[in-house]
C-alpha cells in the first residue's frame, strides 16, 4: 500500500514539476516553447517543438531554436507565435530566434497566482491520494488482514509521506516565486 502511495505521490510531483515549468520567469527557458504543438509538413503531422528542433539558451533572454527539417522553419515560428505564450519568435536565417520579453511587475503577480493556483491543484491531488490510502488502510483492518498495530503504523507512515509531499511542494511553489520575482 506504501508503495502504491509513494507512487502516486512522485507522479503527482512529477506533473506539478512539469507545469511549474511551464509558467515563464522572464529568464529563457527550453520548457518554455519545448511542449508547443506545432502543425507540421502542411498539417499532416501535429509534433512538439522538442521532436522537430534543439532548442538552447543563447543568452538569458534568448532561445535559439534550430529545426532538424529546414523545411518546417516557418511552420515553427507560426506555431509558437499561434501559442500565445507571449513569445515573438522570429526566422534568422536557419534558426528561429525567440526574445523573452521582460515581465512587468502586473504580470509577475497575475504568474503567481496562477502558479499558487497550480500548487493548491498539486496539494488536492496528494490529499486524494492519502484519501485513498487511509482508506485501503481501513478496509485491510475491517477485513482482518492487518492487525490494530500494523493499521496504526501504517496510517503514521501515510501520513508522514503525505507531510514530505506538502513540505516537497512548499519549497517548489518558494523556488517558483523566487524567480518570479527576480527582476
Amino acid at each position: 500500500m506504501l508503495n502504491t502511495l509513494k507512487l502516486k505521490i512522485d507522479k503527482v510531483l512529477d506533473i506539478l514539476h512539469t507545469d511549474l515549468a511551464t509558467i515563464r520567469t522572464g529568464r529563457a527557458t527550453p520548457s518554455l516553447v519545448e511542449n508547443i504543438v506545432i502543425n507540421a509538413y502542411g498539417g499532416t503531422q501535429h509534433l512538439k517543438v522538442i521532436e522537430l528542433a534543439t532548442i538552447v539558451i543563447s543568452d538569458s533572454q534568448t532561445l535559439l531554436v534550430t529545426p532538424y527539417d529546414q523545411a518546417i522553419i516557418h511552420e515553427i515560428e507560426k506555431g509558437i507565435h499561434e501559442a500565445n505564450v507571449g513569445l515573438n519568435p522570429v526566422v534568422d536565417g536557419q534558426i528561429v530566434r525567440i526574445s523573452v520579453p521582460s515581465l512587468s511587475e502586473e504580470r509577475r503577480q497575475e504568474l503567481i497566482k496562477l502558479m499558487k493556483h497550480k500548487l493548491e491543484n498539486g496539494r488536492v491531488m496528494v490529499r486524494q491520494s492519502r484519501h485513498e490510502a487511509m482508506n485501503d488502510i481501513k478496509k485491510s483492518h475491517a477485513d482482518k488482514q492487518i492487525s490494530d498495530d500494523d493499521m496504526l503504523r501504517m496510517e503514521k507512515e501515510t501520513q508522514r509521506v503525505i507531510d514530505e509531499a506538502m513540505e516537497h511542494i512548499d519549497s517548489m511553489g518558494k523556488h517558483k516565486e523566487s524567480e518570479l520575482l527576480q527582476i
